[in-house]
């Protein structure tokens, strides 16, 4: 019971790795404020309610600052506080080569996968400058060096270094800021896809690609699994982490990235 009576916003919850981090989290004692672009977090939401969890679910584009400032306001109004912060938004819209992207394309992989977590970061230290305590956990990937997805890479790599910058800033002020990088992970179908087009031949060429590279760039030759991912986020986010700041922790099965 890690998280007993500890308030944990999670972002990207609506399925994925969000989602198990939050059905492990709800086990663990946490009050959980469930963030997702998707209405599908409603569910979630009634499915932990249902289970004795203290559970607010919220719908906002993360991508865009005054959604993501209004969600945290909202949640902090709710719970009175906030203890830790687990920024999963983001993945790969399109996977191509890099020459092939169109300039579009490129600004929409950099919005879904950086724009979330430094909105985020920047709407919940406030909170936590004002309790004089909080952990925050960033979603990034070992992807940072990865085939057929160098926008999605640079977004990440934009991650794992706001990540350590500030952890450096606030390091002094009792919060810590660390991140996930996760390799390759088995999940279900998305609820949502992250893109709508029909793939040609030629798409799910270079998908496989980033697939057959995945496996081959983890010394365990295979994908993780949710839960995997999920106890590698629930640790830096609890106390047992109490001495880990600034730190980005590959999930990847030997892979680091």
């Amino acid at each position: 019971m890690r998280f007993t009576n500890k308030v944990l916003a999670i972002t990207g919850a609506a399925q994925g790795i969000g989602r198990q981090t939050a059905e492990q989290a709800a086990r663990e004692g946490a009050r959980l404020l469930l963030i997702d672009r998707s209405r599908y977090v409603h569910e979630l939401a009634a499915t932990l309610t249902a289970n004795g969890c203290d559970v607010l679910a919220l719908e906002a584009d993360l991508e865009q600052w005054e959604s993501t400032e209004r969600v945290f306001a909202d949640g902090v109004a709710h719970f009175g506080r906030l203890d830790v912060v687990i920024n999963n938004v983001g993945g790969t819209i399109w996977a191509r080569p890099f020459a092939e992207y169109q300039p579009d394309q490129i600004e929409k992989e950099i919005r879904r996968s950086l724009f979330p977590t430094l909105w985020s970061c920047r709407a919940a230290l406030p909170w936590m400058l004002k309790q004089g305590k909080g952990s925050i956990v960033n979603i990034s990937s070992v992807a940072t060096a990865g085939v057929n997805r160098v926008p999605y890479s640079a977004a990440k790599g934009g991650v794992n270094a706001l990540t350590r910058s500030l952890a450096l800033e606030y390091s002094d002020s009792g919060i810590r800021i660390n991140a996930v990088a996760p390799g390759g992970t088995d999940a279900p179908a998305r609820l949502t896809p992250r893109n709508d087009e029909q793939p040609t031949e030629q798409e799910k060429a270079w998908y496989q690609q980033v697939v057959d590279q995945t496996v081959a760039s983890s010394l365990m030759h295979r994908y993780g699994t949710l839960a995997e991912q999920a106890n590698a986020i629930l640790f830096l986010a609890s106390d047992e982490a109490s001495y880990i700041t600034g730190v980005t922790l590959p999930v990847a099965g030997g892979d680091l990235g």
